[in-house]
């Protein structure tokens, strides 16, 4: 009785992750277990999964602000918002998940308000420094480090929704640019400005992850046309196989190692080599996962092709 009692919290937190598989360590120990309790939170007064993302989005962009001082203080003070940010990031998933909410405009919301937090940090970290007479230099510095946030963002997000899709528990959770192109043309700036305007920003950041992964779009193109979404089990576990040692270091170019790396910095009172960890170590990183998870979808790719011609 009392393993049941211990175990059934942990159990009911768990089924509000997206997989065990794509949680890091600080997810799964620190962010699901306070996020699931926000979750029931909110859960109680009927907030939506929407409302907790624009409140963690006002959060961040806050915290990019406070990261505009030359004060400790106020940097932690930045950072203590941060990480309510980031908890509040993972709590909208996660009340989604667990009152059924879970729709693409509320991953489109969630992604919109993730961007603004970054976008946030970024402005304010090169005012910081063009303010201490830093070269004008630092603002294509950041831009180019900016980009290289949101290409790294969207590849990682790409690949480990990829991973739940052939895991079959997000069957959904994929979108293709044809069917967001065909929805985005069915509805009316007149009537649905909102709507469609998250769409084409939605649209817009499929187009990348499909331009920076074609071979893994062609893969689960013809998937998709062999299979029509039931994916057998021998193709699960191939692709698992495959791509779940990568997984750990796709958590690299995730939120948490940004994180940790800009408080860090922000500490040692030097935020503007921030920039330089994104061009140059997290790009390394990223254009090694890229070729690697290109090599092992072009394989998995032909040898279902291989296998449907005998």
């Amino acid at each position: 009785m009392m393993s049941q009692q211990v175990e059934t919290p942990h159990s009911r937190i768990a089924a509000t992750y997206k997989a065990r598989e794509v949680e890091g360590a600080l997810d799964v120990y620190f962010y699901r277990p306070l996020g699931f309790r926000l979750a029931e939170f909110f859960a109680q007064f009927k907030v939506t999964p929407a409302g907790v993302s624009l409140l963690g989005g006002l959060c961040g962009v806050l915290a990019g602000h406070l990261y505009f001082y030359r004060n400790v203080g106020i940097n932690i003070a930045g950072m203590v918002l941060h990480i309510c940010a980031n908890t509040l990031d993972n709590a909208d998933g996660q009340l989604a998940r667990l009152t059924h909410q879970a729709s693409r405009k509320g991953r489109i919301i969630d992604s919109v308000a993730d961007h603004l937090v970054f976008a946030s940090v970024y402005i304010h970290l090169t005012l910081r420094g063009a303010f201490a007479g830093a070269s004008p230099a630092i603002w294509l510095l950041a831009f180019g480090a900016a980009i290289s946030h949101a290409l790294q963002g969207a590849a990682a997000d790409y690949y480990r929704t990829a991973f739940l899709y052939f895991e079959g528990g997000a069957r959904n959770g994929i979108d293709s640019t044809s069917a967001l192109r065909s929805d985005y043309r069915k509805l009316s700036w007149r009537h649905r400005a909102w709507d469609k305007l998250l769409l084409a920003l939605y649209l817009n950041f499929t187009l990348q992850q499909e331009v920076l992964a074609p071979r893994l779009k062609k893969l689960r193109e013809t998937v998709n046309t062999m299979f029509h979404g039931q994916i057998p089990g021998w193709l699960e576990q191939r692709y698992r196989d495959a791509a779940g040692h990568m997984l750990k270091w796709w958590r690299l170019l995730m939120t948490n190692t940004r994180m940790l790396v800009l408080f860090l910095l922000l500490f040692l009172g030097q935020p503007i080599y921030y920039f330089w960890f994104e061009l140059i170590p997290l790009n390394v990183l990223f254009v090694y996962l890229i070729a690697r998870q290109e090599k092992m979808a072009e394989s998995l790719e032909q040898l279902l092709v291989a296998r449907d011609s005998t």
